[in-house]
């Protein structure tokens, strides 16, 4: 599946993660105790009087065990089994025969596969075979699945729990997102209800229904591990919801139940270095894929919305060198020029707080919230610059637009820093050729700056958000910081901010 690049990139790692169907979420519960010995030891503590002044504890509430098999009756006839076929071009030199191939025409593995094309190699058609699980949103037949599930399908088929089959049809899908909506001729079918996955919390119990391995109506249960997760660049739009709910290939695309048997998640996507279940899966928020399914059916595809910025995290450094009073929100590290940031007047060092009145706690908020916003919709952005809160609005761009680059103005000096830096103007033959058209060449790096991760031939456009172009300005900067001080270097294509510390 060939992702497209978003607008807003994550600069953070990730581990590598094998797209093959996850489940999970739920609530960690107290088991009740029922036996006599229990119930006369805590007679006697409730009895004997607490010592004058010490506080009273207040006894956990006690929570009996859900019991998953009322939800897994009442809904498992709405959970679908998908087997896919199609095909796929892989380079072929005549030697290597499919009997070599360890996953077969599974397309759940090619992760794993990832088959390179030698020169001199040719291309071959190889069909595939594949499973994924689906869920019935509509008694008229509407499915939700996952992208990846569908993905170059020539045929798809679903069979109910009940042994009947349908030829689906993949009304569309949206890469960027892992969802995908089919439809089937039929009437009066079994549904799922849907939840909010703002309802959701961390440590709550959730239920999985789906066909591992093409073992179909299998359940597994688990907690939610984490909400928001991001996943890095390719899923940014995705706030993932971690789960420890045990999922396979062949689970991609079930849903994923709270206690009230409702749907809060599409399971997509495990961390495995093995192919198999390693404890952490992740799913769909369904209040995402209920935005993308909307839009499929009534236009037939998905527009995303873009912001135009580079952001990163902000950590202690950051929020030292910005005088923030907590390492949240969202750092701007580049503006596209004359993308709908720069013209809602975002500049690069700025800390985008909140979105719509909505918190942005980690950086990897901001692209999830726009990812799934339409081109067009209006944004108000509360941020934080140079060291006080200013409200900025804007209009969000199309994600699949492109803007053409425009030049900024310049200036000169040079000289050696407290930072460990020796540093100088661009000279008019370095600016045309790398295109930075103000800023200062990092020619040596040593001490605080050093070991931060600045590098000769970095060239220094800002710090702490003031843009520089001679040493008395770097200077000047420096003289009011204290802790540490955010420098956003240039650095090939890249701009990153790198926080060194100086106190």
């Amino acid at each position: 599946m060939q992702k497209q690049p978003v607008s807003i990139t994550m600069k953070r790692g990730v581990a590598a993660l094998a797209v093959l169907g996850a489940l999970g979420a739920g609530g960690a519960v107290v088991v009740q105790q029922n036996n006599a010995g229990a119930a006369a030891t805590q007679a006697q503590t409730v009895a004997a009087p607490a010592p004058a002044g010490s506080a009273v504890p207040v006894p956990a509430p006690m929570i009996s065990m859900p019991d998953f098999s009322v939800i897994a009756e009442r809904n498992g006839p709405a959970v679908v089994n998908i087997s896919v076929t199609g095909s796929t071009k892989t380079g072929y030199d005549g030697a290597q025969g499919r009997g070599r191939d360890p996953f077969g025409d599974d397309p759940f593995f090619e992760f794993f596969r990832r088959f390179q094309q030698q020169p001199g190699q040719r291309e071959r058609a190889v069909p595939t075979h594949g499973v994924g699980s689906g869920f019935i949103i509509s008694p008229d037949g509407l499915i939700l699945t996952n992208a990846h599930v569908v993905r170059d399908a020539s045929e798809v088929t679903v069979k109910l729990t009940d042994r009947r089959e349908y030829r689906a049809k993949v009304l569309g899908s949206d890469p960027k997102t892992d969802v995908a909506v089919l439809k089937i001729d039929g009437k009066n079918l079994p549904v799922v209800p849907l939840g909010r996955t703002s309802d959701l919390k961390v440590g709550a119990w959730v239920l999985a229904i789906g066909s591992p391995y093409g073992l179909e109506s299998s359940v597994t249960a688990g907690v939610v591990s984490a909400k928001g997760r991001s996943l890095g660049p390719e899923d940014s739009y995705v706030p993932f919801i971690q789960t420890d709910v045990a999922v396979n290939p062949g689970n991609s695309g079930g849903p994923l139940f709270n206690t009230r048997g409702e749907v809060i998640g599409i399971n997509s996507q495990i961390y495995s270095q093995t192919g198999g279940y390693q404890g952490l899966s992740f799913a769909i928020p369904i209040d995402v894929a209920t935005k993308i399914k909307d839009q499929i059916v009534s236009t037939g595809k998905v527009a995303h919305a873009k912001l135009g910025v580079t952001v990163q995290e902000v950590d202690q450094a950051f929020a030292d060198s910005f005088k923030l009073d907590t390492p949240e929100g969202a750092l701007v590290a580049n503006v596209e020029p004359g993308g709908p940031a720069d013209k809602a007047g975002l500049k690069s060092g700025d800390v985008i707080r909140k979105i719509n009145g909505q918190k942005i706690i980690a950086s990897a908020d901001l692209p999830a919230v726009v990812g799934v916003a339409l081109p067009g919709d209006k944004v108000t952005l509360e941020v934080w610059r140079q060291g006080k809160a200013i409200e900025l609005t804007g209009k969000l761009g199309n994600a699949a637009d492109k803007v053409a680059d425009v030049a900024r103005p310049d200036d000169s000096a040079s000289s050696k820093v407290k930072l460990g830096l020796q540093l100088r103007p661009l000279d008019p033959v370095e600016k045309r050729q790398s295109g930075i058209a103000s800023g200062l060449l990092i020619e040596g790096a040593g001490g605080a700056a050093a070991y931060a991760g600045v590098q000769p031939g970095d060239v220094l456009l800002s710090v702490n958000g003031r843009a520089v172009n001679t040493v008395e300005q770097v200077r000047d900067v420096m003289a009011k910081s204290e802790k540490s001080v955010a420098l956003l270097i240039q650095r090939g294509d890249e701009k990153i901010f790198i926080p060194v510390r100086i106190g």
